[in-house]
């Protein structure tokens, strides 16, 4: 039995809330709970990676910074996984910015510690490298759709990539939000969220946008969001199983 309800907190995280009760008892006293605030960079680009973070309910984006002071995204991380390890395996340096697009909690743990857990513990040392490799494939995939794919259609697959990480419809989502993350001026995302209400895919409200029409965004999205979402499927089966 698991003891406290630290622990049922810590396994609000997919990942850990999939691990075999002995196993997670191996983590859990070196767990720590956090609240990561709207906009908190978490780590800056070459700062030292010292915790890998275990997201709740909140969602992280890793972006890459760009001469002009612009950001693009290249990955996004919520309850489904983990973020810190992959950065501290070598030169323990951030190889991007990792801030806080939506507001929650999160459980933290040394990098040092889940590094000596996964030497000695297979299924803990599975579950990092599974994560590690859907991680990579989001990443490509991402590159490639800020590459090629219409702002309305990364926009659209950003949305429903948020959805994906929370428990409604109503997404707090900002106009301020999207444009930093597609790495385009607030005004375009303006544009495309106001055609995208207009078709009845979406309501916006002050500070949020709500869903309305989930398979009309699907049809928009270009194909980067299925096959991220599958990715994850395959390697970490449940991941965004809206019932876990």
């Amino acid at each position: 039995m698991l003891n406290g309800s630290n622990g049922i907190i810590h396994r609000k995280n997919r990942l850990l809330g999939a691990l075999e009760p002995e196993d997670f008892r191996i983590l859990e006293p070196h767990l720590e709970l956090v609240e990561l605030p709207k906009g908190k960079v978490i780590y800056e680009i070459g700062e030292p990676v010292r915790h890998t973070y275990f997201p709740h309910n909140a969602i992280i984006s890793l972006a890459t910074i760009l001469h002009d002071g612009g950001t693009v995204e290249m990955a996004v991380f919520g309850r489904e996984g983990m973020f810190g390890f992959v950065s501290a395996l070598v030169t323990r340096q951030s190889f991007g910015r990792y801030v806080t697009q939506i507001p929650g909690s999160a459980s933290r743990i040394a990098v040092d510690r889940l590094e000596e857990a996964g030497r000695h513990y297979p299924r803990i040392r599975e579950m990092v490298f599974r994560f590690t490799e859907a991680l990579l494939a989001q990443t490509l995939q991402t590159v490639a759709c800020n590459a090629v794919h219409s702002v309305e259609a990364r926009c659209c697959r950003w949305i429903l990539s948020t959805r994906d990480r929370v428990d409604c419809d109503a997404l707090p989502l900002t106009h301020e939000t999207l444009a930093e993350m597609l790495g385009v001026q607030r005004s375009t995302v303006s544009s495309v969220t106001r055609a995208l209400q207009v078709a009845g895919m979406i309501q916006q409200g002050r500070g949020s946008i709500t869903i309305t029409d989930r398979a009309g965004l699907e049809e928009m999205s270009c194909e980067c969001y299925r096959k991220i979402r599958k990715s994850f499927e395959r390697l970490l089966p449940g991941t965004f199983d809206q019932t876990a």
